[in-house]
């Protein structure tokens, strides 16, 4: 069964991955906008919420990077057991539950026992391909992209402070950048899946606008 891990080294990341990174990112950084005071904040202020939110997605997507390496790892050694106790076993059944067990639910329902057993002996059959034990480069790509995708969002929400001197204008600014943003992102996300993408978009604006008020009233 391929490794879902090798095929999106091959992309480096897929199409969800890249706007969910986004998603995290942006939410990170708008919960440090939306904390920013248009009362009672000055430059000093404003320079302290831009610093705070960039560190925090620096340290976020370096985090989500490891994790993304460590899933690589974990996938392919899966894969790899997968593989050589569905080889090892004469037990028909046993290697139609493992391969069931890999497949979606709604996949494995829909094949039955025929199909199962037809993929098994397509498995058991097909020539033996190495599998990489360790961390290739496209693992670095994908985890370098992640990270790269996490910091890269805090900058949309910051630059109103940087062109803006008023900061009550600013921070309505910064807030509008960030729901449009998440609203495209919904839209990319919608229309990947075969949804109506208007909702889609509207949906997840409306959520993680909801999302940041309540890590903002949480103390995040």
């Amino acid at each position: 069964m391929p490794s879902t891990t090798e095929h999106k080294s091959a992309r480096v990341l897929d199409p969800v991955d890249r706007v969910t990174e986004v998603i995290f990112g942006l939410l990170m950084a708008m919960t440090f906008t939306g904390t920013l005071s248009v009362a009672t904040a000055d430059q000093a202020a404003e320079r302290t919420m831009m610093i705070a939110a960039l560190g925090c997605n620096l340290a976020w997507g370096l985090a989500d990077a490891v994790m993304y390496l460590l899933r690589a790892v974990i996938e392919r050694t899966r894969n790899r057991t997968l593989f050589s106790t569905l080889r090892g076993s004469a037990d028909p059944a046993i290697g139609q539950a493992l391969i069931a067990d890999a497949l979606p639910p709604q996949m494995a329902a829909a094949a039955g026992t025929q199909g199962l057993e037809m993929l098994r002996r397509s498995l058991i059959e097909a020539p033996a391909t190495s599998t990489h034990r360790t961390l290739r480069l496209d693992d670095f790509k994908g985890a370098l992209g992640v990270f790269l995708l996490v910091v890269i969002s805090t900058f949309p929400l910051v630059v109103p402070f940087l062109l803006i001197e008023q900061t009550m204008l600013a921070v309505r600014v910064s807030n509008l950048v960030g729901v449009v943003v998440l609203f495209l992102a919904g839209w990319m996300l919608a229309r990947y899946a075969g949804a109506k993408p208007w909702q889609g978009g509207v949906a997840l604006a409306i959520t993680g606008t909801l999302l940041i008020c309540a890590i903002i009233a949480l103390g995040g």
